[in-house]
């Protein structure tokens, strides 16, 4: 029989859809792929093994509109062959076992009553008895309204059974096609470890024509399209239909790990010879820290990480290009990537505001941490901003917040954390990504309280004395070594990284890699015992550290004498007849 594609009108026979992926050849509208078709699309071929076969639904609440509720479930049988709504079973892609669950939206529109809750539960249940990922192509109406109450609650079952997964550290990829709504997208459907949508597929809680009804209404046409929620932060990925399969593979290889020790595959060091590093004046480090050619965070990316793959959104309110994240291999192990990227042409510097990162930035990084933390992932963050962006709408959507959550909960994370200032560390909006277990920092690279500039203008209200004030803030690698803020310097090119990108990277990759070598042989409680006497003895310690205040003391001591003094100057007399009020001594 053929079918009839709803946005052009074009009849298509089945052999025709089947080569397209059901993808309509004449206007590339995403069509609805039955269930069967849909296993083998994902699945290796003849490794789908169906759970719960047998699994019926009833009339439990004798329900007739129309119809009756049981004349509409045998209609749907005949039509798609198919017992329920949705069809679960073990399977592999890429030789890998997965517990596979898919939607079938041509039966009574993918509804969810108790069956299909009943058979979801039991897919998350069985993956998590057998310590498999969970893979769930949904495509749904939403609850099924002829059960009433009872499919209400199924939304409360699939997510108790999801959490359960959840907890034993196992992954889920949720799948989301035209169209997902209702307690489908609202329960179990979006709490995937990570979040796929094909393109264009209408999403949502209530649905746009439910909502034009309801409240009177008129939704522009991208209300609830993929893409609009994308841009929202809610969905990791949206990926054409023709590379899901693929995708799905590289993501359950990345967090399903093979079982048995791995090791960080030795670095091949970067053929040239050692060299003392040249002094540089701190002036002349911020602005080879600045080089419009130094490597961004995207270059070392490239170069570091294999099989990199960028996942996206915070999950509550946007999607930041500031703040980059994803999974990729370094050597023969996988680690969540979370870097900084200023971008490098005018048009990207705009849109990632230079990596002056929003709330949704910080948010974003955060979830990727805990979920790096949940399948025992090392964390690398790269780091290069001037700051967290400064304007009132990230104020009103909680930057001290987010940033104050980042410290927080990078000070706890139960696995190795290794951070790289590769350019430009400012303030809070650096620091709220490097809270780690090591510390490094590329030899011409800046870390800082604040810009020298901003320091200037505060100090001495003028911007251009930048140079001076950066002499005093401490801010080069060398300074922030001895200081004990970071754990070790990493060369650079004789002329800045800017010069050679390949050596550059090369350099970062032997840092890295020692760096987590260390960290994987400690268990999680040393790790996080090591981490927190790390940051609770900064500023405690170090001849350096005190010869530094104390110099800083005394320097304060007499500028305050001298705003005395020029607020009344008879005390400069009884300074020198030794008057009571007198500052006797320095500071210790």
């Amino acid at each position: 029989m053929d079918t009839t594609c709803p946005s052009c009108g074009t009849a298509h026979d089945a052999a025709t859809l089947a080569r397209a992926l059901y993808v309509c050849p004449r206007c590339q509208t995403y069509l609805s792929v039955p269930a069967q078709v849909r296993i083998e699309m994902l699945a290796d071929p003849r490794s789908f093994k169906e759970i719960d076969r047998g699994l019926v639904s009833v009339d439990p609440l004798r329900f007739t509109d129309q119809r009756r509720y049981r004349d509409r479930l045998a209609e749907a049988r005949a039509r798609t062959g198919l017992r329920e709504a949705v069809v679960i079973g073990e399977a592999r892609i890429d030789g890998r076992r997965i517990v596979l669950g898919v939607f079938d939206f041509d039966f009574m529109g993918g509804t969810m009553g108790s069956v299909v809750g009943e058979k979801l539960a039991d897919a998350f249940e069985h993956a998590a008895r057998r310590r498999l990922p969970v893979v769930i192509v949904s495509s749904s109406g939403g609850a099924r309204m002829q059960e009433g109450m009872l499919s209400l609650m199924q939304m409360a079952k699939t997510s108790a059974s999801q959490a359960e997964h959840d907890r034993a550290g196992l992954p889920f990829i949720s799948v989301l096609t035209n169209p997902t709504f209702g307690g489908v997208a609202a329960s179990f459907a979006s709490l995937g470890d990570v979040i796929i949508a094909e393109p264009h597929a209408l999403v949502g809680f209530v649905g746009p024509r439910v909502i034009e009804m309801t409240l009177g209404v008129k939704l522009p046409p991208e209300s609830h399209r993929a893409e609009s929620l994308f841009r929202a932060g809610m969905i990791d990925l949206i990926v054409p239909r023709e590379d899901l399969r693929a995708t799905i593979a590289s993501l359950i290889g990345h967090l399903s790990p093979a079982p048995g020790p791995r090791r960080v595959a030795a670095a091949k060091k970067p053929a040239r010879r050692r060299r003392r590093a040249a002094r540089v004046e701190p002036w002349q480090t911020v602005l080879l820290a600045r080089h419009p050619d130094r490597p961004t965070a995207l270059d070392y990316i490239d170069r570091l990480f294999t099989r990199f793959v960028e996942l996206h959104g915070d999950r509550y309110y946007g999607e930041d290009p500031a703040i980059i994240t994803g999974l990729g291999e370094f050597g023969d192990q996988t680690v969540m990537v979370i870097a900084q990227e200023r971008g490098r042409t005018p048009e990207e510097q705009a849109l990632r505001r230079r990596g002056m990162a929003m709330p949704e930035g910080y948010r974003k990084a955060l979830r990727m941490m805990h979920l790096a933390a949940k399948f025992h992932l090392p964390v690398i963050t790269l780091v290069d901003t001037p700051g967290a962006y400064p304007g009132p709408e990230a104020e009103q959507r909680g930057i001290a917040q987010a940033l104050a959550r980042n410290l927080k909960e990078m000070s706890v994370l139960p696995t190795p954390i290794v951070s790289a200032v590769i350019g430009e560390g400012g303030s809070g909006g650096a620091l709220s990504l490097a809270v780690a277990d090591r510390v490094l920092m590329l030899e011409h690279a800046i870390y800082s309280v604040i810009s020298p500039e901003g320091a200037a203008a505060i100090l001495w209200r003028d911007a251009g004395r930048a140079a001076e004030v950066a002499q005093g803030l401490k801010i080069t690698s060398a300074d922030l070594l001895r200081l004990g803020i970071i754990d070790e310097v990493v060369p650079e090119p004789p002329q800045g990284a800017h010069a050679d990108h390949e050596i550059a990277a090369a350099l970062l990759r032997a840092a890295l890699a020692r760096a987590l070598r260390r960290l994987r042989r400690l268990a999680p409680e040393i790790l996080l015992r090591r981490r927190a006497k790390k940051y609770r003895n900064i500023g405690r310690v170090g001849v350096y550290w005190r010869q530094v205040v104390r110099g800083e003391m005394q320097e304060l001591l007499e500028r305050l004498e001298q705003r005395l003094l020029r607020r009344d100057p008879e005390a400069e007399g009884e300074r020198e007849a030794g008057a009571p009020g007198a500052r006797k001594g320095t500071a210790n």
